[in-house]
C-alpha cells in the first residue's frame, strides 16, 4: 500500500477588477443583450412580414427610424470604450446619466412584444446590468489623501514657518 501525499491547495488569486473595466464589461453585456433581444425578435411570428411591408412595431421604416435605431445601439458601444478612458468623475456622471436614459428605453421595449416571457427576460436582463452600471458608479472608490501628502500640500500652499517668522 502506498501512502497517500497531502495534497496542497491554494487559494485562486482573485484579483480586484477596477471599476472602469466592470463597466466597460457591463455595458458590453448590455450591448450584446440588447442586440440579440433584437434579432432573436426576428423569429417572432409576423415580424419579417412587417419589415417587409416597412413597418417595425407601431413606426414606418424610413431613415429617420434607421438612425434613431442606430444611434440608441451605438450609445452602449460608446459606453464601453468612455468608461476606459474617461477620467473618474466624467466617467461617474456619463455612466450614471446614459444609465438612467436606458431605464425608460429599456422598459418601452416591452410594449407591442409578441412574446412576453420572452421580451420580459430581455428587458429584465438588461435592467439587472443597467442596476450594475448605476451600483458600480454610484460606489466609486474614493481616495482620501494621506497625511504625508496632506502636509506636503499645506506646505506647498502655504509659507513656511522659518520665511514667515524671518519676515517679522
Amino acid at each position: 500500500m502506498s501512502a497517500r501525499q497531502p495534497t496542497t491547495t491554494t487559494e485562486l488569486d482573485d484579483q480586484r477588477m477596477p471599476v472602469k473595466a466592470r463597466l466597460a464589461a457591463a455595458w458590453t453585456s448590455f450591448m450584446f443583450l440588447y442586440a440579440y433581444v433584437d434579432i432573436l425578435g426576428f423569429y417572432t411570428p409576423g415580424t419579417i412580414t412587417d419589415i417587409l411591408d416597412n413597418r417595425v412595431f407601431e413606426f414606418d421604416l424610413s431613415q429617420t427610424f434607421s438612425a434613431s435605431a442606430l444611434t440608441l445601439v451605438s450609445i452602449p458601444i460608446f459606453m464601453v470604450v468612455l468608461s476606459m478612458t474617461l477620467p473618474a468623475r466624467a466617467n461617474r456622471f456619463t455612466n450614471l446619466v446614459v444609465a438612467a436614459v436606458y431605464l425608460p428605453a429599456t422598459v418601452f421595449n416591452l410594449a407591442g412584444g409578441y412574446y412576453l416571457w420572452f421580451y420580459g427576460l430581455g428587458v429584465a436582463l438588461e435592467l439587472v446590468l443597467l442596476a450594475l452600471i448605476v451600483r458600480y458608479a454610484l460606489t466609486w472608490p474614493r481616495t482620501t489623501p494621506s497625511a504625508s501628502t496632506a502636509s506636503t500640500a499645506s506646505t506647498a500652499t502655504s509659507p513656511d514657518r522659518e520665511t514667515v517668522r524671518a519676515q517679522r
